[in-house]
């Protein structure tokens, strides 16, 4: 009886470590974005906001970033892509994604966060990097009590994020719906998913 207690708990004990270095490796997930202004590099933080970091990790896996361009700029706030080809034609996304904002990571100079519409669960493929420290944006503050959910940070680029914040932009004049088009395209050529360093 006790040695299979003893194999019970052994085998217990081992599993906890798996499932706990499998957590671990996932909280520490980065992603690569190689964009036509140079590289940036962002941890995913798994732990806070999981379900945003898996539907991340799935687009960037499939493929679905390649090609888009960063199509609204706003230098001192944020730069957003995810969505839109050169063209301006959307790309297609699977369904949206329960809000996972209110999660302890504050919408901060260099942190990731998904863009969404008026509805808090409308997240799928989009997301922008905040340029400037914007707490506005955070549960706590945002008017509608739930803000956006961020779920990672830059760990390299920032210069690159800088550059892209600073580009001209101006509103198309194909699509009225984009008021802040970089008058440059910039593209997110590649995207991977990388161990971290």
């Amino acid at each position: 009886m006790k040695t299979l207690a003893s194999r019970s708990l052994q085998v217990f004990a081992a599993l906890s470590i798996s499932l706990a270095c499998s957590a671990s490796a996932l909280a520490q997930t980065v992603v690569k974005l190689t964009t036509t202004a140079g590289d940036i590099r962002v941890e995913l933080d798994a732990e806070k906001a999981p379900k945003t970091v898996a539907n991340f990790i799935a687009y960037v896996k499939a493929g679905h970033y390649n090609g888009l361009i960063f199509h609204r700029v706003i230098e001192n706030f944020m730069i957003q892509t995810g969505g839109y080809t050169p063209k301006l034609d959307q790309r297609p996304t699977k369904p949206p994604i329960p809000l996972e904002s209110g999660n302890g990571l504050s919408n901060m100079r260099g942190t990731i966060a998904m863009a969404r519409s008026d509805d808090p669960n409308s997240a799928t493929s989009q997301f922008f990097i905040n340029t400037v420290d914007n707490p506005g944006l955070d549960a706590a503050n945002f008017p509608d009590g739930r803000g956006y959910a961020v779920f990672g940070r830059v760990i390299e680029g920032m210069e690159v994020v800088d550059q892209i914040r600073a580009v001209p932009v101006a509103p198309s004049p194909k699509n009225e719906a984009f008021q802040h088009l970089p008058l440059k395209t910039i593209l997110i050529t590649k995207a991977i998913v990388e161990s971290k360093k």
